[in-house]
């Protein structure tokens, strides 16, 4: 974790995630970029510096265009379409099951490509170290009208996306901070939290991973109630040294998520991570308490 940001970019999120899904789409049907320029009376450099999100202004009837030469479905077509109309935002609100479908997928896509992750959560268990079974019982709760083969689908996701913490090579790096409320609000039932709590007792010992635990006689350590974030930090092209991607800050709630890449919004999460981690337990004492409070669940089984 580190203040020594890069200024602003010129580019946008939603910009490079444009560039990417119609560089993908240009890919799919074989076609170079002169081929895919010529099919819209496009200059190569134009479709380039498009597929590369450097395009200031992006026309909702050019992308409309591209995605009809490359035969998207409509689906990926309206995708396309919400993001050029979001193209000039650097802080960026979306509701799920709006315009654009498929948001989790974005989040997916930024965690799997970062270096670092710097997370805060104060109610529920992140993601990345759910065990499954406290997975299901949240999935179960959060879309009550999805099948049991439908649940199973989203747990494996999850499943998929926590790969990148164990893989033997480069596993990515997490700093995470989880407030007590975690660890004692009980999802699913008592043999579902104490074997939660065990798993992040026992991923908190791996060298890529460190666990803090906030208790609750730390109060606020910022004077008011801060939101579950992701701060994710992103390696470096290995010949040109330039930043793959743009720090982002995710925050998730209820009935959306904000994504923040403004320089001066990363710094401000940056600072707020760094008084939580202050006013949490050290690694040892965590994982000590983690274990304590994994043996209180499993007596009350």
């Amino acid at each position: 974790m580190t203040d020594a940001l890069p200024e602003d970019t010129g580019t946008t999120l939603p910009r490079r995630q444009l560039g990417r899904l119609l560089r993908d789409a240009r890919a799919a049907t074989g076609m170079n970029l002169d081929e895919a320029a010529a099919l819209v009376q496009w200059s190569r450099p134009t479709l380039s510096r498009l597929e590369r999100g450097e395009t200031e202004k992006v026309r909702v009837n050019d992308v409309s265009a591209l995605c009809e030469a490359y035969g998207l479905s409509g689906e990926a077509t309206a995708v396309a379409k919400g993001l050029a109309e979001q193209t000039p935002a650097k802080s960026w609100w979306h509701a799920y099951g709006d315009l654009i479908p498929a948001w989790a997928n974005l989040y997916v896509g930024l965690e799997s490509g970062a270096t670092s992750l710097t997370i805060f959560q104060p109610l529920i268990m992140h993601g990345l170290l759910q065990t499954t079974d406290y997975a299901r019982a949240v999935d179960r709760t959060y879309f009550p009208d999805d099948t049991a083969d439908e649940i199973e689908r989203r747990v494996q996701i999850r499943v998929q996306r926590q790969r990148i913490l164990t893989r033997a090579r480069q596993p990515t790096k997490a700093a995470v901070v989880l407030h007590e409320n975690v660890l004692r609000t009980v999802v699913g039932d008592s043999r579902v939290m104490a074997a939660q709590c065990r798993h992040v007792a026992d991923m908190s010992t791996r060298d890529n991973i460190e666990i803090r635990v906030m208790p609750f006689r730390a109060g606020l350590p910022l004077g008011a109630a801060v939101p579950p974030f992701t701060i994710m930090d992103f390696g470096r092209d290995t010949r040109s040294k330039r930043i793959l991607e743009p720090s982002q800050v995710y925050c998730e709630g209820y009935a959306g998520s904000a994504y923040l890449e403004k320089r001066t919004d990363v710094l401000t999460f940056r600072h707020a991570f760094r008084k939580l981690e202050q006013a949490s337990l050290d690694t040892r004492s965590s994982r000590d308490m983690v274990r304590e409070i994994a043996r209180r669940h499993e007596s009350e089984r």
